[in-house]
């Protein structure tokens, strides 16, 4: 069976470059299971869909169907044949991503698309529950964090490099420390350290000494590409 990295954390502890970078030194397929849950954040909103009702959620959750193709090393996503790119990093979906990805029936849903990723090949995903839920057998198992500051700072600087900053970098870490509370206390799938995870603090850490740390407790199989 293909082999998997889970790299866990809150929104700003470094999971997305580190993993892409790590994904690209071994051949290991990058998996972003957030945009799928900000996918289903575009496609409850567009059509119309109460993200606060649960209920309208679980009826929605089935009737979504992604495609799904390897470009780039990366797993892109596809609704009805489009793809979303940048409509999914709107500071919109961002207020709505929260409540559609605690909703029950969207967990299960995206949980179900994740494992069945596999065939595609070896991967690397990050997310807030794939050590603990999607992939708890993985021996590569990673939870990346770093302070509220640390972490509002990077994701702010990430905003403005992108061109869809609209908040300060005091706003962004409210939105950050909110969404922390959120996940972590979710009735389904919550935020937390896997048991026998590995837990990094980046917050002091470079961004090359994060892809070491990871590299460094892999199964030593694994470092060979």
């Amino acid at each position: 069976m293909n082999r998997v990295i889970a790299i866990d954390g809150p929104a700003g502890a470094g999971k997305s470059s580190v993993s892409r970078q790590v994904g690209r030194l071994l051949g290991f397929v990058h998996v972003d299971s957030g945009a799928l849950y900000r996918v289903m954040t575009w496609q409850a909103l567009r059509r119309g869909v109460d993200t606060a009702d649960e209920a309208a959620l679980a009826a929605f959750a089935p009737t979504v169907n992604v495609a799904f193709a390897v470009r780039d090393g990366a797993v892109a996503y596809a609704v009805d044949g489009v793809e979303p790119g940048p409509a999914i990093r709107t500071p919109e979906i961002n207020r709505h991503a929260s409540p559609v990805a605690k909703a029950p029936a969207v967990r299960q849903r995206v949980t179900q698309w994740l494992r069945g990723l596999r065939p595609l090949g070896d991967l690397i995903v990050e997310g807030r529950d794939i050590g603990t839920v999607v992939f708890p057998d993985t021996p590569a198992r990673f939870y990346l964090d770093a302070t509220p500051e640390e972490r509002a700072r990077r994701r702010h600087l990430e905003e403005a490099q992108t061109g869809v900053a609209r908040q300060s970098r005091e706003a962004v870490m409210a939105s950050l420390v909110n969404r922390d509370r959120i996940d972590s206390t979710r009735a389904v799938a919550p935020l937390r350290v896997a048991e026998g995870a590995c837990f990094i603090d980046t917050t002091n850490l470079t961004f090359e000494q994060v892809v070491q740390a990871v590299l460094e407790r892999l199964p030593p199989e694994w470092r060979r590409r």
